[in-house]
């Protein structure tokens, strides 16, 4: 039973350590500030077009794999995965 709340002490020990390390650095900062508002502006677009699905007949699931692929690629890695589903399926 504690050595649950040991593990979970040392968890949350590292995690904000590992924090303390990251944010020391600017630049590291404004890499992870630039990629999640890269991963948020992916997530938009991958609902954006499950949102017209119902016109178009055609969906994307918003999933780690398809999030990954939009948030690298863009708009590009939107239509990389349309042609791979209708490739594919």
């Amino acid at each position: 039973m504690y050595l649950k709340y040991v593990v979970w002490g040392l968890l949350l020990f590292s995690s904000l350590m590992l924090v303390l390390v990251v944010f020391r650095n600017r630049s590291v900062g404004r890499a992870l500030s630039a990629l999640g508002l890269n991963i948020v502006v992916a997530a938009f677009l991958l609902y954006a077009l499950n949102l017209l699905s119902a016109y178009t007949q055609f969906e994307i699931p918003i999933n780690t794999a398809t999030l990954g692929t939009v948030t690298v690629l863009g708009i590009p890695g939107v239509l990389l995965l349309a042609g791979l589903k209708l490739t594919l399926l």
